[in-house]
């Protein structure tokens, strides 16, 4: 497995939105396209969002949130993500249908979500705390952001993570341990996607930590992107060889208001 850090990353707060796109190419192979919002609480409190677009289920599990914070961040995730992929496909962002692939493990329909069109580019959709991440490549990729938790979090998720990335954890100051365990957290959850199993493969059986001398190989054929997104947060996106360049661009969320 390759590591890359993508330093050309946009930042909240730190740089210029790209506009929204109207119609984008489809990435080649051994590309990688990152799409970041990031969505504050106040915006997300007084947005307007133009929900047209979502289909029945997506309005219903939006519907299915108790608190109105939590319907506006799951409506933002997937507004942006059918924007995206209609730009792609060159149809408008409510006509994107979607579909299952087989499970890897059981062959059932509930493995990795995928575009129901032949042809179309495989995604990953995340998000966590104000961060949406989309990744949109010719194969697999799985991306993964989260808000940096609360001390009591990492001791009890902790133990979920391979033993030596546990060891790497608790070998940093206690200070930093949040941190240093929401790096690792993404970039195995960004994993576990992109191979199309979810948590339904145990996070221990896998090594995706910093390396080093006496560490575990990284799983081979995988690239892991660590993306900088500014404080407060972490995320990773991870898929096959990369042959060419990738930013992350960031979009700016008022484009999803009616």
């Amino acid at each position: 497995m390759q590591l890359h850090l993508d330093h050309s990353a946009t930042r909240p707060g730190h740089a210029a939105d790209v506009p929204w796109p109207q119609r984008l190419d489809r990435p080649a192979e051994g590309a990688l396209d990152l799409w970041l919002l990031h969505a504050p609480d106040p915006w997300l409190n007084s947005a307007a969002l133009d929900l047209s677009p979502l289909n029945a289920e997506e309005r219903r599990r939006a519907d299915a949130f108790v608190h109105a914070l939590d319907r506006a961040k799951y409506a933002t995730a997937h507004l942006m993500l059918r924007r995206l992929l209609g730009a792609y496909l060159d149809v408008p962002a409510g006509d994107v249908e979607f579909t299952r692939e087989a499970c890897p493990g059981c062959g059932e329909p509930h493995g990795r979500p995928a575009v129901a069109a032949p042809g179309a580019p495989h995604f990953s959709l995340s998000h966590g705390g104000n961060l949406v991440l989309v990744g949109i490549a010719a194969a697999p990729v799985g991306v993964d952001t989260e808000q940096v938790p609360a001390a009591h979090t990492v001791t009890e998720v902790s133990t979920a993570l391979h033993p030596a990335e546990r060891r790497e954890i608790m070998a940093a100051p206690a200070v930093r341990r949040p941190a240093v365990f929401t790096r690792l957290w993404v970039r195995k959850e960004a994993y576990l996607k992109g191979l199309g199993t979810g948590l339904g493969r145990s996070p221990d059986l896998d090594y995706l930590g910093n390396g080093g001398p006496g560490t575990p190989a990284w799983p081979a054929g995988w690239t892991i992107v660590d993306v900088p997104v500014g404080a407060g947060h972490a995320a990773a996106a991870v898929r096959g060889e990369l042959h060419s360049r990738y930013d992350v661009r960031r979009l700016d969320p008022k484009g999803l208001t009616a």
